[in-house]
């Protein structure tokens, strides 16, 4: 069984079902604050990328780990990058989710909205429960960081695929 602690803030724990990034945490590099607390610097790299799972992307979509806050925290963040035409599948969070667009054009979609156009720049937030995909537009590939929270040990909620139908909408 894959712990909260094992998984590294793989966009909203996009490997809660054992996928890549479910690797064991790096040794941090660490320095202690005056209140006798530890700060933790994760080291470009030290952490390895993981593919999307087929259960939970359409296409080709790399996981690049950020972070996993320790406890009592329950923040975790992700780089995702998305091939042109690849995307998640119809998902929810229970706190909530903030994409920060940092190349590339993409596109998102609430249930029952229309498709958004998104692009370097731009933060996207979904509020808690909304249904929802991101994704890279059909010619251009997307990154995004993810960062989402934990509610009772899951930070996502997966459901159906995005249809080549409803993406080209």
């Amino acid at each position: 069984m894959i712990t909260r602690r094992r998984l590294l803030g793989a966009a909203a724990g996009l490997v809660a079902a054992g996928g890549p990034a479910a690797a064991e945490t790096p040794t941090p590099i660490a320095a202690t604050t005056s209140r006798n607390e530890t700060m933790e610097i994760k080291r470009n790299g030290s952490q390895p990328s993981g593919k999307g799972p087929a259960d939970y992307f359409t296409g080709t979509v790399r996981i690049d780990p950020l972070f996993q806050s320790p406890d009592p925290a329950r923040a975790s963040g992700a780089s995702v990058t998305f091939e042109p035409g690849a995307r998640t599948a119809w998902h929810t969070h229970p706190l909530g989710q903030t994409l920060i667009v940092t190349s590339g054009l993409g596109h998102v979609q609430r249930w029952g909205g229309p498709i958004e156009e998104i692009r370097p720049g731009d933060v996207v937030w979904f509020p808690p429960g909304e249904k929802h995909w991101h994704g890279a537009s059909p010619t251009t590939a997307l990154t995004h960081i993810a960062v989402q929270e934990w509610l009772n040990g899951k930070a996502v909620d997966w459901m159906e695929k995005v249809s080549d139908e409803q993406y080209r909408e």
